[in-house]
């Protein structure tokens, strides 16, 4: 039981021990200086100059520039399909034509009936201008003519309607008809979009109002293209925020030329202000303590001394970080083995590492 007691006492005043000296390792100085020892093997990145930017971020969904639904104005057979699925087709082209027998045979005759209201309008015209018949006469001739041309005029009218037209430039969506067919209002005979430069819609909260207005910059990217950004600009903020989710909807426009971005697509979205070059190194070379941030600098020379420097970050993106003060662009700073050097401590650079240059990020 004594040597228990001995055992249990031993264990616990080595594990102050321990404890001290772990406590006092971490809360010493980050500037005290190297106090011997051997040359320490560091990786050392160069500062180096990157574009940043405040951002951000939202989810949105891309709609064409313009969209229809093509759809016939009459219930009628289709006689005639001019398009096939995924056709480029221009502003006023034909795609559908409605069988139309019956107007057809109805503007022949109110042409006819035009015809020959133009002759007696044209006689009696005549005759009234050499003083045989009434002035009454003959503007009753031209009454009816007025009437026959109206007749001629719906006819055609009811006639184009049989003839339905592309609205504007675009791509054709899946044929759902087929030549034949009865269709009328309201059967989706296609889907027409122009996707030359896609609209954007996406939501933010209220607090970032201040900070977003028209003509900013946005990059898009999506699932079905990594790596790839689209780059937009905003047109448009909501004159409304939403009184139950307390966003306000924003519209941007992404020029596709190349058509690779489709209607429906889900997008992420960095809305992009303040942008700026300033110094970049890799977060890897960042040491905290409490608030505090700093970074091991070499200096150049044979036998490089290592010197600590208190740096004021900025935004991060990826594995770089804004500097906004502390360093400038050319310096080196340790990359890794920040964990075995101290202030004025020799080190042998094993590797050099110039970090890539940055894209807008957001806030670390």
């Amino acid at each position: 039981m004594r040597r228990a007691t001995f055992l249990i006492v031993a264990i616990a005043v080595f594990a102050l021990m321990a404890g001290a000296v772990l406590v006092r390792e971490l809360t010493r100085p980050a500037e005290q200086a190297y106090s011997g020892g051997g040359v320490s093997p560091v990786e050392v990145a160069q500062v180096t100059t990157a574009t940043f930017a405040d951002t951000i971020e939202a989810i949105g969904t891309a709609r064409a520039n313009e969209s229809v639904t093509i759809s016939a104005q009459v219930s009628e057979v289709i006689g005639r399909i001019a398009f096939d699925s995924g056709d480029r087709v221009t502003a006023r082209q034909v795609l559908v034509e409605q069988a139309g027998g019956e107007e057809l045979a109805a503007l022949n005759e109110a042409r006819a009936t035009e015809r020959e209201a133009r002759q007696e309008q044209e006689r009696y015209q005549d005759l009234a201008n050499r003083g045989i018949a009434p002035a009454q006469r003959t503007q009753e001739t031209q009454a009816t003519l007025d009437r026959a041309t109206a007749r001629v005029r719906a006819v055609e009218a009811r006639l184009a309607n049989r003839i339905i037209r592309a609205p504007f430039d675009g791509v054709v969506g899946l044929r759902n008809v087929s030549v034949g067919e009865l269709v009328g209002p309201g059967v989706v005979i296609a889907t027409l979009d122009d996707v030359s430069r896609i609209k954007l819609d996406f939501t933010v909260p209220e607090r970032f109002l201040s900070v977003l207005a028209a003509g900013q910059d946005v990059a898009a990217q999506s699932d079905a293209f990594p790596g790839e950004t689209f780059d937009g600009v905003i047109t448009h903020v909501n004159s409304r925020v939403d009184p139950v989710t307390r966003a306000v909807t924003v519209r941007a426009e992404i020029d596709n030329a190349d058509r690779r971005l489709l209607p429906g697509m889900l997008l992420t979205i960095a809305v992009r202000r303040d942008v700026r070059d300033r110094p970049a190194i890799p977060e890897t070379a960042i040491m905290r303590r409490a608030e505090q941030a700093f970074v091991y600098v070499v200096p150049e020379g044979d036998a490089p001394m290592l010197e600590v420097r208190n740096v004021t970050l900025g935004v991060r993106t990826g594995t770089l970080i804004e500097v906004i003060s502390g360093l400038e662009a050319g310096e080196q700073v340790v990359s890794e083995g920040t964990h075995r050097v101290r202030p004025g401590a020799p080190v042998e650079v094993t590797r050099r590492w110039s970090p890539p240059a940055a894209t807008p990020g957001t806030a670390p």
